[in-house]
């Protein structure tokens, strides 16, 4: 099934979906007739913009799976066979998208589990003295256990 403006990928910019091109410019740069353009319109296999007047518009996305329509008729493929392999396409950009949201998200995590590891550690390392302050405790750590000058060592 066509893209909508609103399916688009968010990986791609939003000019790639913005309506730019009369049907007469889309048929130049797809080299299709404009009557084909009408037809994979009631077929559902592309959805131009229209303008305030009613014309179609199509835009760069469109143009792109135009020629990628022309492309899989050219190698023979009827128009049910497109519309499958497009709909197969469309499905494999979801999938693609949701698995880099994941991978995202994966990688989100393990910097979680890496600051709360390193947390874990200076938390054990850090004797809990009441009477210290933080800046203290963190120059313990740093220098090595070693106190600082004039802090007594309960050691």
């Amino acid at each position: 099934m066509a893209r909508s403006a609103s399916d688009e990928r968010p990986r791609e910019g939003r000019d790639r979906n913005k309506p730019l091109y009369m049907i007469s410019v889309a048929a130049e740069l797809t080299g299709m007739h404009p009557q084909t353009l009408r037809v994979y319109e009631q077929k559902g296999l592309v959805t131009p913009g229209r303008s305030r007047g009613n014309t179609r518009l199509y835009s760069q996305s469109d143009i792109e799976r135009l020629n990628l329509i022309s492309k899989l008729t050219d190698e023979g493929i009827n128009l049910a066979g497109v519309v499958r392999i497009l709909d197969m396409r469309e499905r494999m950009l979801e999938r693609e998208d949701e698995l880099e949201d994941l991978r995202r998200r994966v990688r989100e995590l393990e910097d979680e589990v890496h600051e709360f590891r390193m947390q874990e550690k200076i938390t054990a390392l850090a004797r809990y003295d009441a009477a210290a302050s933080p800046e203290q405790v963190m120059r313990r750590l740093l220098l090595g256990g070693a106190p600082e000058p004039g802090e007594k060592n309960e050691d």
